[in-house]
């Protein structure tokens, strides 16, 4: 098992269900999916991923191993270690671009995906990296970068602490090496050839991945459905859980 994930599901749950695996942002935790996980683990197996150099894993890894294709490694890791072949991924932001390295690689082990937040290419990528990275190690303190980052994200004010204390727990060198996986990668080429159920979801206030690049996701993804989470910002799922458990039910039960 993956250190720091954060599993969930009934006992003698359906196993006609997919398993939800929920990977989460550049910003975030393991713990920002604990709404979905009491949901959607009442009936079906689901696992929130802890992925590599985000703080549950110490020492830190070496910051050259995390990649995309080093996250693609993670999800693939806990899903063989819970024995689960097929899955359907519900990814936020870098959880999005996530899920399609992982079409990329194995699109035979996807069952759906839900791509909240996220992107198949974003815009000046490098450039946006790099002015993140260089306040992140300007600052270096995470928590003090979490404060001033966690102001641009749209969340709901009740929210403000949990965003900067899952910041504070990387370090510096490791969320610099996340933030370059995060947006450099281009996939947009890619989405034509998925052909999986897929809904596309974006935060009403979302400045950081706004309608516009959840738009494109859409557009490239044939029957892909494109979905507004109202009064959320970039983390929809945790700014108003109801109505993105709502979105996600209702896919399923098209998907299935």
């Amino acid at each position: 098992m993956i250190a720091g994930a954060r599993l969930a599901g009934p006992a003698g749950g359906d196993r006609s269900l997919s398993p939800l695996v929920f990977v989460h942002g550049v910003g975030s935790t393991a713990p920002i999916w604990d709404y979905q996980l009491e949901t959607f683990g009442r009936d079906r197996l689901c696992v929130a991923i802890e992925l590599r150099g985000n703080g549950a894993q110490k020492p830190d890894p070496d910051p050259s191993s995390i990649t995309r294709a080093g996250y693609a490694d993670d999800v693939l890791a806990l899903a063989d270690a819970l024995g689960v072949e097929r899955f359907t991924l519900v990814g936020c932001s870098l959880g999005g671009v996530v899920a399609f390295e992982l079409w990329r690689r194995v699109s035979r082990r996807l069952d759906a995906l839900v791509v909240l937040g996220s992107f198949a290419r974003y815009p000046e990528g490098e450039r946006y990296a790099e002015q993140i990275c260089a306040q992140a190690r300007e600052m270096d303190d995470m928590r003090a970068f979490g404060e001033l980052r966690a102001g641009k994200l749209g969340l709901p004010p009740e929210r403000l602490r949990e965003t900067i204390e899952q910041f504070a727990c990387k370090s510096v060198d490791c969320f610099v090496a996340a933030t370059h996986a995060t947006w450099t990668g281009d996939y947009v080429d890619l989405l034509p050839a998925i052909d999986v159920p897929v809904l596309v979801a974006y935060g009403e206030h979302d400045a950081v991945a706004p309608r516009a690049l959840a738009e494109e996701i859409a557009t490239g993804i044939g029957g892909s459905q494109l979905a507004e989470v109202a009064n959320a910002g970039h983390v929809a799922n945790a700014d108003n859980p109801a109505e993105f458990n709502r979105l996600v039910r209702a896919f399923l039960a098209r998907a299935s």
